[in-house]
């Protein structure tokens, strides 16, 4: 049986070691859409999982510990969702990806932070448009698209709402002149201090587009294996979270739950796989499509 690994940015570094393939969602949403795997490992939270599952039924997809949840899907119930359409019966509903697969079988167009400008860009302006479940995400697409009939659902990160904007004003003026680059899922305070505002996969991309010696990074820091392995010898500093009693608290702890020790037991068949009823598949399934067919 061939087996293809799939790993987030954010997961430990010892995992990203050991997959097949690291990205972002959109990117590990492709390569699930388009691998001839006989079985997924996705060293991911349950979202990824199940949007993997969505897109590969007849395939076996693992997740390496299946309480490894998100605070972004964990804030936006499906039945909440029917009601908020129901409101509003012509709204065109783009969910974020960080949603679960009962979220997405509500949904017109699923996003990612690396495309959800052209999602948004594609709807036509006069449709109203309900947005799930990151009011910070949503917020910094209305201010760079100018939508103002785009209604957000009241949901964030943990970990990006976390990161302290007095901090990282205090870490600019430590090291003045070096490129602040941050996630989109950051509250604007952050996002107003920053050079360049994009997905991991992004942020990533623009560290090799800039040349610098060193950067200011405001997203979640397991992205730092990536930057220092494709960028040896440059200095990266990651912002801190406001809660002095966590030890690293600018970490997501559900990505942190895929150790490689559960990695090996997913590989070794001691791990359920992702099961969702095909009504629920069928239907999430198109707004997934949706997006990837708007990618190209």
């Amino acid at each position: 049986m061939k087996k293809l690994i799939l790993a987030h940015y954010y997961t430990l570094p010892e995992v990203q070691a050991a997959a097949d393939i690291v990205g972002d969602s959109l990117a590990l949403s492709i390569a699930a859409a388009e691998t001839d795997a006989d079985e997924i490992i996705f060293a991911g939270v349950r979202f990824m999982g199940e949007t993997a599952k969505i897109l590969c039924p007849g395939k076996r997809v693992v997740l390496p510990d299946p309480e490894a949840g998100c605070s972004l899907a964990d804030g936006c119930r499906a039945d909440d969702l029917a009601a908020l359409k129901a409101a509003h019966p012509d709204a065109v509903v783009v969910s974020y990806v960080n949603t679960s697969a009962e979220v997405k079988a509500l949904t017109d167009i699923c996003c990612t932070s690396s495309n959800a400008l052209a999602v948004i860009r594609s709807i036509p302006s006069d449709r109203e448009i309900i947005f799930a479940p990151d009011r910070n995400l949503g917020a910094w697409l209305k201010a760079q698209t100018g939508r103002e009939n785009m209604i957000l659902w009241d949901g964030a990160c943990h970990v990006h709402q976390g990161f302290d904007p007095a901090v990282l004003t205090e870490l600019r003026a430590a090291h003045p002149g070096v490129p602040v680059l941050a996630h989109p899922e950051c509250p604007a305070a952050l996002l107003e201090q920053a050079d360049y505002v994009g997905s991991t996969a992004g942020i990533i991309e623009r560290v090799g587009a800039i040349g610098a010696d060193e950067y200011i990074i405001v997203t979640e820091p397991g992205i730092l294996y990536e930057l220092e392995s494709r960028y040896p010898g440059r200095k990266f500093h990651t912002v801190p979270g406001v809660d002095p009693d966590r030890r690293r608290c600018n970490e997501c702890e559900y990505m942190k739950q895929i150790t490689i020790e559960k990695l090996q037991a997913a590989l070794d068949g001691q791990t359920p796989e992702v099961t969702l009823a095909e009504n629920i598949r069928s239907a999430a399934e198109k707004s997934i499509r949706n997006m990837l067919t708007l990618r190209s």
